[in-house]
């Protein structure tokens, strides 16, 4: 089994209240009435009460189109990825120079070279350092990645992996999109990072967590419940309103089938750490999995105190979990959900 030696999660220092963030749009709009009151009742019912953004919420408007966003988005995501990394580093009791592999998930901006060379750059990854950008997981990313680390590890048991997620989704948003989908993305979206070092099974790490066994689910068909749609203004969020469905569909099943290969059970996790997707999603898990209303205690503060960050979300989840000290000799499962429409299992030994 992988360890994972350190988690670190980071936000941008511009942090406003929904409310701050609601004016800022109705004013960007112009709306009035009816759209208005739209607008405010949708930023009140996903539950976000504080959010970080990449830029002063002042220096949107200024920015020029499509290019220009993803120009903050690149500076931002290398100074955020590069002091998450830096952390979640020293946090581990290492240097940049231990690192063998970097794995980087991001689905908000574009960038070649990619952002996972720019960091290795600024932080000091030496030049041999193996990199895997990863694009397009959205949501899922942070659980996949830590995943497809493992993956690595398996085969690799010497080497130390660092996963960064930096997701700055407030610079996708489009300004002159008023339908329901972008309304919503503008309710319930944040920017921020998290790294994560995880070790191969030769290191010796009392105490850590381990990473024990993952899965993946890609469920035909589905490609329209989540995504983006990139035209000429950058990207459109695609958000069906199904995706709670498609959760209590699909995912109860999924969890006990995974669990069961395992000789485990629902019953027999101790801690459940999952990806802040939205108050109808987390609702969603927690019928379909027959939880108890603290189990996702966690994902919901996350979610009021950050919006959904992405892929970086549930990475924050694991540190608030690890920060919380969970009963050893327990069993944790982490998951995720994202375009795909996918999910990711991850489960974990304390």
């Amino acid at each position: 089994m992988t360890r994972i030696a350190a988690v670190r999660g980071v936000l941008p220092e511009h942090r406003y209240v929904q409310e701050e963030i609601t004016e800022a749009f109705v004013a960007g709009w112009g709306l009035t009435g009816t759209k208005r009151s739209l607008l405010e009742r949708l930023h009140t019912a996903v539950g976000v009460r504080t959010r970080s953004l990449a830029l002063p919420i002042g220096g949107y408007a200024g920015l020029d189109g499509f290019g220009g966003a993803n120009d903050a988005y690149i500076a931002a995501s290398v100074d955020l990825g590069s002091r998450a990394l830096t952390g979640a580093l020293a946090d581990a009791g290492l240097a940049p120079k231990d690192v063998d592999l970097i794995l980087t998930v991001s689905t908000t901006g574009v960038a070649a070279p990619s952002i996972d060379a720019r960091i290795a750059s600024q932080v000091g990854l030496r030049t041999d350092v193996r990199r895997v950008p990863v694009f397009g997981l959205g949501c899922v990313g942070g659980a996949a990645g830590l995943a497809r680390v493992h993956d690595h590890l398996r085969g690799w048991p010497g080497h130390v992996a660092v996963l960064v997620s930096v997701e700055l989704c407030s610079l996708t948003l489009q300004r002159a999109d008023l339908t329901p989908a972008n309304l919503v993305a503008t309710a319930l979206f944040g920017d921020g990072a998290a790294a994560v070092v995880i070790c191969g099974s030769a290191h010796d790490l009392p105490g850590a967590p381990s990473v024990r066994s993952t899965r993946s689910r890609l469920y035909p068909d589905s490609g329209h419940l989540m995504g983006w749609k990139v035209t000429g203004d950058g990207f459109g969020v695609m958000l069906d309103p199904d995706i709670p469905e498609m959760v209590r569909a699909h995912l109860a099943d999924d969890v006990r089938g995974f669990l069961a290969g395992h000789g485990l059970a629902p019953e027999d996790i101790t801690t459940w750490i999952c990806h802040p997707g939205g108050p109808k999603i987390i609702d969603a898990v927690v019928e379909t999995l027959d939880l108890a209303p603290s189990a996702l205690a966690l994902t919901r503060t996350s979610l009021q105190e950050k919006g959904n960050l992405s892929s970086a979300s549930v990475l924050h989840v694991l540190s608030d979990t690890l920060a919380a000290s969970p009963p050893s000799g327990g069993h944790a499962l982490l998951m995720a959900l994202g375009p795909g429409f996918c999910a990711e299992l991850v489960l974990l030994d304390w």
